[in-house]
C-alpha cells in the first residue's frame, strides 16, 4: 500500500501550487454542479408537454389591408374554405396558441364578491378548438353550436349579447379549483357566471410567467374576428402540414386579394421561438461547464509536467531504490487525487453557497444532492486522466537521474 506522508511532505514544499490547483477544482466544482443542475432545468421545461397534437397542427395568420365588411361572413367564408382543403381535418379561427406569445388572461372566481380571484387563467377562443388542437375530453362535453357568440358583439356592448355561460376547463383547473369532479360546478369570469360543461386534458398557456400556472387554461365558445392577434389553425393529415400551409395561404388571398399571410409555420416552431431564450442559456451553460472542465484539466496536465520536471532527480533516487514505473505512476496519480478530493470538498461548500444565492436572489430550486457526488466522480475522472500523460513520463525516468545534478 502506498504511503501518502511523503506526498503531504512533498506537497507542503510546492503550497502556492497546490493551493492554486485546489482552488482552481473547487471552483470548477461548484460552477460546474450548479450550471449542469441549470441545464437539466431548462431542458426539463423545454420538454413541458403542450397538451395539443403538436405534429399536426399548424397556423396561419392574415393580416388585412383596407376597410373589412361583414367580419362575420368573412371569418365563415374562410373556415369553411380551409376545412374543405386537402388534407385539412379541423380549422378554427384562434385568439392564441399554447407556449406562443399573445396571452389572453384573467382571473377566476368562486364567488363573486371576493376581491382577490381564486385563480390567473388564459381563456382559448375559437370555433371548435378542442378537436382543432387535438385536445383529449376526459369529462362532459364539447360546445354546442348554438352556446357560441362573436367577440367583436360582446365587446360592442350589444345588450343582446353577453359572455357565454358555459366554459371547458382543464383538469389542472378541476383539481386545484374544486379538488374532485368539475362538472356543473359555477366559476366567474369577467364578473359573470359560467357553468363547467367539461374537461379536458391539461393544456399549456401562452406566454407563461408563472410555471407553478402552465396548465391554467380554459375553452370560451367565443367566435374570433380576423386581427387582434388572431391566427387560423389547422389540424391536418400526418405528412400533409406543408401542403396544407401552402394551400390554405394561397386560398385566403384568392377569397381577398386585401389578406397578406403576415406568417405561415408548423407549431413546432411556436414551440421553438418559445424556448429559444432557454435553448441559448442551456447552450452558454454547456459551452461555460465545458470551457471550465478543459481549463482544470489544462491546469492539472501543466502542473504536473511541471512538477515532472522539478522532480527528476528525486524520482531518479527512488528508482535507483527499487521503485518501479507502476510505483511512480501511481504516486502521482494519488498525489493528484489528494488534490482533487480537497478541491470537491471546498467546491460542494462553495456550490451550495452559489445555489443559496441563487434561491434567494433568483427564486432558484435547492440543488438536489445528487449533483454533489455525480460532479465529485466527473473530476476524479478527469483529474486522473489528465495527470496520466505527465505521470506516465515520470515513470519513464531512468535511475541515472540520481546521480545527476538538478
Amino acid at each position: 500500500m502506498l504511503d501518502i506522508r511523503p506526498i503531504f511532505s512533498t506537497l507542503k514544499r510546492h503550497k502556492v501550487t497546490a493551493i492554486l490547483l485546489v482552488l482552481e477544482i473547487a471552483l470548477t466544482c461548484a460552477i460546474v454542479c450548479n450550471a449542469v443542475f441549470l441545464v437539466r432545468q431548462r431542458l426539463d421545461w423545454m420538454n413541458t408537454p403542450s397538451g395539443i397534437d403538436e405534429a399536426t397542427v399548424v397556423e396561419v395568420r392574415p393580416v388585412n389591408i383596407g376597410a373589412t365588411p361583414a367580419m362575420h361572413a368573412r371569418v365563415e367564408e374562410a373556415l369553411q374554405a380551409l376545412r374543405q382543403l386537402p388534407g385539412v381535418r379541423y380549422a378554427s379561427l384562434s385568439n392564441e396558441l399554447p407556449f406562443g406569445f399573445e396571452s389572453w388572461n384573467d382571473g377566476i372566481k368562486l364567488d363573486k364578491d371576493v376581491v382577490i380571484p381564486a385563480m390567473h387563467v388564459t381563456a382559448y377562443y375559437g370555433d371548435g378548438l378542442i378537436n382543432t388542437f387535438g385536445v383529449q375530453l376526459l369529462e362532459g362535453r364539447d360546445f354546442s353550436p348554438d352556446e357560441y357568440a362573436w367577440l367583436d358583439d360582446i365587446t360592442s356592448g350589444r345588450k343582446d349579447v353577453a359572455i357565454p355561460h358555459v366554459v371547458i376547463i382543464t383538469k389542472f383547473m378541476a383539481d386545484r379549483l374544486f379538488h374532485g369532479s368539475a362538472l356543473g360546478k359555477t366559476l366567474y369570469y369577467g364578473g359573470e357566471p359560467v357553468r363547467v360543461v367539461g374537461v379536458v386534458r391539461d393544456v399549456a398557456r401562452p406566454n407563461i410567467m408563472d410555471r407553478s400556472l402552465t396548465y391554467g387554461s380554459m375553452f370560451l365558445p367565443i367566435h374570433m374576428s380576423e386581427g387582434i392577434g388572431a391566427t387560423y389553425v389547422m389540424r391536418v393529415q400526418p405528412g400533409q402540414a406543408d401542403a396544407v400551409l401552402k394551400a390554405a395561404s394561397a386560398r385566403l388571398r384568392e377569397l381577398d386579394p386585401n389578406r397578406v399571410i403576415q406568417r405561415k409555420r408548423h407549431y413546432s416552431e411556436v414551440r421553438a421561438a418559445y424556448f429559444a431564450s432557454d435553448r441559448a442559456m442551456a447552450g452558454l451553460l454547456v459551452g461555460v461547464c465545458v470551457a471550465l472542465l478543459i481549463v482544470t484539466a489544462l491546469g492539472i496536465v501543466g502542473l504536473g509536467s511541471f512538477w515532472v520536471s522539478q522532480r527528476r532527480r528525486q524520482i531518479g533516487v527512488r528508482r535507483a531504490l527499487g521503485a518501479t514505473r507502476t510505483d511512480v505512476l501511481r504516486y502521482f496519480q494519488t498525489e493528484n487525487f489528494l488534490l482533487a478530493t480537497m478541491g470537491i470538498v471546498l467546491g460542494m461548500v462553495l456550490a451550495y453557497g452559489i445555489n443559496i444565492v441563487l434561491m434567494l436572489r433568483y427564486e432558484s430550486p435547492r440543488l438536489p444532492a445528487i449533483y454533489l457526488p455525480l460532479g465529485a466522480i466527473a473530476l476524479w475522472l478527469l483529474g486522473q486522466a489528465a495527470v496520466y500523460a505527465p505521470a506516465r513520463r515520470a515513470s519513464r525516468v531512468p535511475p541515472v537521474e540520481a546521480t545527476r545534478g538538478n
